[in-house]
């Protein structure tokens, strides 16, 4: 007999040792009838104990079986059967009429009672059930001769039929739990490797992603800081145009690359959001200013209506809101060639702290057929395949915009009719902070002075958008030193003081967020501010470059205009900086 069956057994017989107790008492019962309340009483008190004592080895051999105990189990658990199997001899010989049937009925219990609990392991039972075996052969012998020995044992091949039939459907049956429980467990690990595989793919992916960000910035950055550069200078009507088809291009490169990482983003789970206070009237300016210029220029009609009460500040990510009805303004002003662009915003009231947004945009455009709505939203996508050439774009910004109003626990609907347009509408929440404006505080005033220049260090390991921040700042009548690595910076860092130091983040030798740490360390540039200066669009890698000790951010391409602002915190140490950073005035929060 093999541990393992002894640990079957076992285990099957602690499952049900609390019913064993109802039995004995049923049996007692039975014997009170037939042989007496003082022999009845005298064997229930005797098998009772020797069930407790059972019980306890039982438990105290539930951990042992496997390690060599398995012969000791089958052992004690078939000495305490022999007092159970005591009652059906008492019967048989008791003189009571009903005596031999009762025994009967108890050796045939007795055998079902083993082998229900032990239907798993049959060998445990033929061994355990061996004391009602020594009974009835007790009985057979005390008929021998008599007309009552040939019916006894016509029951033996009854019983033994029904065990056996008992016996083979519980292994059937249980072959098949087992083989369907091996199943389950394959099917699992197949889940398991491929959920791996996947988990890997999404990492191998983003990993991919930050690096293409990075090496397409790059070069990019180069080619919009250049064209600015160049639109400073004097240039003929053709260079002009040249220069603006070039900073177009550019641009909605960028902008292209930005759809793709935020698809990619969303789908991986890691598109991040940030809670902070709103001023509407802010939001208002930040979403309509650049589409307002754009429409006219078109000899397009822009109106901006509010409508209900609208609350003054609110809690949200601005970045995100602006990003959603940016696009839908954008595709209001590209696919409409004349008549109106009409942007409401509709508030109501759901409680003093809760308010629910309506952000509308209509267009007087050619409208979407009904069919066409359907896959709008779809990615890679657009109404009209022909406009993919006539307006360029990756059929990506609606399937982006909806994926985030839904990440925020909003949503986008779209009416439209063929011919007279369409209506585009946001519908959000938000957490209200004020309902009425309150009286800004002024604003500190930590402009750099006329003529005065600050002394700035450049690291950058790209000798093209090396020149192209010195030439900025020289323009603007700062002196520069220049740095191509972090190690480089370090020992600049250590020798002579700055007013500014730009770190490019990805560099070779050292990169830039270790030397920003070693600056902080010591030396007299511990408290210069340090912007640092990304080409990923990563939010998690502009905290990086915070956590590091930077006090801004800056993204690649370089916008100038973000780089002026925040020059002009520069003189009032770190804390203006990262003051400047987390009101949005620089490009940290852009």
């Amino acid at each position: 007999m093999s541990a393992s069956e002894a640990a079957q057994a076992l285990t099957a017989i602690l499952q049900t040792q609390y019913l064993r107790y109802i039995i004995i008492g049923s049996w007692a019962i039975g014997l009170l009838a037939t042989v007496g309340w003082v022999e009845a009483i005298v064997w229930f008190i005797g098998t009772i104990g020797a069930g407790a004592v059972r019980g306890k080895f039982e438990k105290s051999m539930a951990g042992r079986v496997d390690a060599g105990w398995g012969l000791l189990f089958p052992a004690v658990a078939t000495i305490t059967t022999a007092a159970w199997a005591t009652a059906p001899l008492m019967a048989w010989f008791s003189g009571h009429p009903f005596g031999q049937i009762l025994a009967v009925s108890l050796l045939i219990s007795g055998y079902v009672l083993v082998f229900a609990q032990l239907r798993s392991s049959p060998k445990q039972a033929i061994v355990i059930s061996s004391p009602y075996t020594a009974v009835a052969l007790a009985i057979a012998v005390s008929l021998w001769g008599g007309p009552m020995f040939w019916p006894f044992l016509g029951i033996m091949p009854f019983t033994a039929a029904g065990m056996f039939v008992l016996v083979t459907m519980t292994m059937l049956r249980e072959e098949r739990i087992k083989a369907f429980q091996e199943h389950q467990a394959h099917l699992i690990e197949e889940l398991e490797a491929a959920r791996d595989k996947a988990d890997a793919a999404n990492q191998a992916k983003s990993n991919f992603l930050g690096v293409i960000s990075h090496e397409l910035r790059t070069p990019m950055n180069g080619v919009l800081g250049a064209a600015q550069l160049l639109a400073a200078t004097r240039l003929e009507p053709t260079q002009r145009e040249y220069l603006s088809i070039i900073r177009n291009s550019g641009d909605n490169l960028l902008s292209l690359l930005n759809d793709i990482l935020d698809m990619t983003k969303i789908e991986a789970g890691k598109m991040t959001f940030e809670i902070i206070d709103v001023s509407l009237d802010d939001l208002h300016r930040r979403v309509t200013g650049p589409f307002v210029a754009q429409a006219e220029a078109k000899g397009l009609e822009f109106r901006s209506t509010f409508i209900g009460e609208t609350p003054a500040v609110v809690r949200g990510d601005p970045l995100r809101v602006c990003q959603v009805i940016q696009n839908l303004l954008s595709n209001a002003v590209k696919f409409t060639e004349e008549g109106l662009i009409d942007y409401r915003i509709e508030s109501t009231r759901i409680n003093d702290k809760r308010v629910a947004f309506a952000f509308s945009v209509t267009d007087s455009g050619a409208g979407i057929a009904e069919a066409d709505l359907e896959r709008l939203f779809q990615p890679f996508t657009q109404a009209d395949a022909s406009s993919t050439r006539k307006f360029g774009g990756t059929g990506l910004g609606l399937t982006i915009a909806r994926r985030m109003a839904n990440i925020m626990g909003g949503d986008i609907t779209v009416t439209s009719k063929v011919g007279e347009g369409s209506t585009f509408t946001l519908v959000v929440e938000a957490e209200v902070v004020e309902w009425s404006a309150v009286t800004e505080a002024e604003a500190i005033d930590a402009e750099v002075g006329d003529g005065e220049c600050l002394n700035v260090l450049v690291v950058e390991d790209h000798p093209v958008n090396r020149m192209i921040l010195e030439a900025w700042l020289g323009s603007a009548g700062h002196s520069t030193a220049t740095a191509e690595n972090g190690q480089i910076a370090v020992d600049m860092a250590g020798q002579q003081r700055f007013d500014l130091i730009i770190m490019d983040v990805n560099m070779p030798v050292m990169d830039g967020l270790s030397a920003t740490r070693l600056i902080r360390a010591k030396g007299v540039n511990a408290e210069t501010p340090i912007a640092v200066l990304s080409a990923s669009a990563r939010t998690e890698d502009h905290q990086a470059g915070l956590d590091a000790g930077a006090d801004a951010y800056l993204n690649k391409p370089i916008d100038f205009a973000a780089l002026a602002q925040l020059m002009q915190t520069v003189r009032g140490g770190r804390a203006s900086l990262r003051t400047a950073a987390e009101m949005g005035e620089t490009a940290a929060a852009a």
